[in-house]
């Protein structure tokens, strides 16, 4: 351990820094990709099968931050907009793909973490359909990028057209990406607006486990079989214990805040395993196909929602 430390002291530094609630997840992915670009990064340490781990007790500790019952309520209040959504996002991403010619693990990461909710969506589908650390980053640094541009824009747009409160606070919680950026982009369109977005998208979250269920199913190894991911199995109690158990509410907040920062150490060990070489060898098309997927979401379920049928 002294070796590691005296060879890559940077790399131990930025995985404290990582540690603090001063680093957000895209600036811990950049970093990570800074470091493995000038090799900074200890190539003896498996950081794979560490944040392949690290990551299924991040999504575990999530499902302690999940109020089931107002989840619920808004799923039922939305769920047709948040199935249709969901799935046809998945269905089109998926024939898109392949139409492009992107890699199929890669494309179902950027079609989940345009279906549901981001990078929350990558991690969690992630191991369940045993996707590399390259393929990951990959994805999440297309959802990232795309994410950035949301919170500016979509406001602009939402101006232009002049929705209502309620219209663009769905429309969010639709077409962007992370719950970070939805909730950036409604605020700054008013506080209806917000309260909408971020039920609509709490709601959207749950979805995260039937979806993962589904992929490892899709994914699986037709010799292998089938086994459910035990994450999976674990969020689901989190979130169970955590509303049936409401006395231990700051253990809950504890955990979950815990959570959302390791989650920011996997997204820092996951730019670590991304290089300038394998970006080249990825090639421009998994940006495109996100920028194209995003687009045609974003559209529809704008059209859909200005023509009043949700």
């Amino acid at each position: 351990m002294q070796t590691l430390l005296r060879s890559s002291p940077l790399f131990f530094l930025a995985l404290l820094v990582c540690l603090t609630p001063w680093v957000s997840s895209p600036i811990a992915l950049i970093l990570g990709f800074l470091l493995t670009t000038f090799s900074l990064v200890p190539q003896s340490l498996p950081l794979a099968k560490f944040t392949k781990k690290l990551l299924a007790y991040s999504i575990v500790g999530l499902g302690f931050g999940i109020q089931l019952d107002q989840a619920i309520a808004a799923t039922s209040n939305g769920i047709g907009i948040i199935v249709t959504t969901i799935f046809g996002t998945l269905i089109i991403g998926w024939f898109l793909a392949k139409r492009m010619g992107v890699e199929k693990q890669t494309g179902y990461l950027i079609a989940s973490g345009t279906a549901i909710c981001g990078g929350s969506a990558i991690a969690a589908v992630a191991p369940a359909i045993n996707a590399d650390d390259e393929k990951i980053a990959i994805a999440l640094a297309t959802v990232f990028v795309l994410n950035s541009v949301a919170l500016f824009v979509f406001p602009v747009i939402g101006h232009a057209l002049q929705l209502d409160q309620h219209t663009f606070g769905t429309w969010a919680a639709i077409a962007i990406h992370d719950t970070s950026s939805v909730v950036g982009a409604a605020s700054a369109y008013g506080e209806e607006a917000l309260t909408t977005a971020t039920t609509l998208k709490l709601a959207r979250a749950l979805w995260i486990i039937p979806v993962a269920l589904i992929s490892a199913v899709i994914f699986s190894n037709k010799q292998n079989k089938i086994t459910i991911p035990y994450f999976i199995v674990f969020y689901c109690v989190a979130i169970v214990v955590s509303d049936y158990l409401p006395q231990f509410e700051f253990v809950y907040h504890s955990i979950f805040s815990i959570s959302k920062q390791l989650l920011v150490v996997c997204l820092f060990l996951i730019g670590c395993s991304i290089s300038v070489d394998k970006l080249k060898k990825a090639g421009s098309r998994p940006m495109i196909f996100g920028v194209t997927l995003w687009l045609l979401i974003s559209t529809i379920s704008l059209a859909w929602l200005m023509s009043g049928i949700v």
